[in-house]
């Protein structure tokens, strides 16, 4: 007797099954594999872009460079100390005030601008009497006042230091003159035009040496300069109770500037 349909079916059905069973875990293996970054489907994968070239990897030259200028100093600074003493402070203090204010009104009457006058410094101290026997003993009080004058016009500034002094008499000192340029920057411009000029003549050289040429400038940079202009004048400076004015001669102020560059070669 042959096998009954029934049992047919049955064998059918789960084959069945296990066909959609197999088919299930292959797309649920495929979704993971695509969600966490694989792949189910073998792909090939495109070729990387190709770096563009850096800075290092152009063929370059670096070159320094030096240039400077040549002013005449056109203006002058100068300090005015003002020191006094008395057996008590208030003493002391009002008399380098009143002294102060004689300086200032002197300075005024040169044509210098109560801006470009200015108040550096202030102390008061006690002075002693340091005897053999026993702690020191004060015996009064010292008060200095300082002062920083510019003189914007140079051919006044000899004019106005003697003011100074005569104004302030033996109470005072003068010290710091300093010849200066107004347009520092003017100066400046000109060293780095120079500075730059010599640098590239100097690559020039080199790259047509090695059978090149210069290309574009990568890149300047000022290794040294530009801290103020280097004076070369004198000034014969007066005693504090000098009447005549006292003589000045310009001279020349010089300032000089480094410079790196770099350029690509050709």
């Amino acid at each position: 007797m042959g096998p009954t349909r029934p049992s047919t079916v049955t064998v059918n059905v789960r084959s069945l099954v296990l066909v959609v069973v197999v088919s299930a875990a292959l797309v649920v293996a495929y979704v993971l594999g695509v969600g966490s970054g694989g792949s189910a489907v073998a792909a090939q994968p495109s070729s990387p872009a190709a770096a563009p070239p850096t800075a290092d990897d152009v063929p370059s030259i670096q070159m320094t460079g030096a240039g400077s200028a040549t002013a005449v100093p056109d203006q002058l600074t100068f300090q005015v100390g003002v020191s006094t003493t008395a057996t008590d402070v208030s003493t002391a203090l009002d008399s380098a005030n009143a002294t102060t204010r004689e300086v200032l009104a002197a300075v005024g009457e040169q044509g210098v601008d109560p801006a470009d006058v200015q108040t550096t410094g202030l102390n008061i101290r006690a002075t002693y009497d340091y005897g053999d026997d026993g702690p020191p003993v004060i015996t009064g009080y010292a008060v200095s006042q300082d002062l920083s004058v510019l003189v914007r016009s140079l051919p006044d500034a000899g004019a106005t230091i003697s003011a100074a002094a005569e104004a302030g008499g033996n109470a005072i000192r003068l010290h710091g003159i300093r010849l200066q340029v107004a347009d520092e920057d003017a100066v400046l411009r000109q060293a780095r035009a120079a500075a730059v000029a010599d640098a590239q003549a100097k690559a020039e050289q080199y790259a047509a040496a090695s059978g090149a040429a210069l290309g574009e400038v990568l890149s300047v940079r000022e290794v040294s300069g530009g801290g103020g202009v280097r004076t070369r004048g004198i000034v014969e400076a007066a005693a504090a109770d000098a009447i005549s004015r006292v003589p000045i001669r310009a001279g020349r102020a010089d300032l000089e500037v480094r410079v790196a560059v770099v350029w690509s070669l050709a």
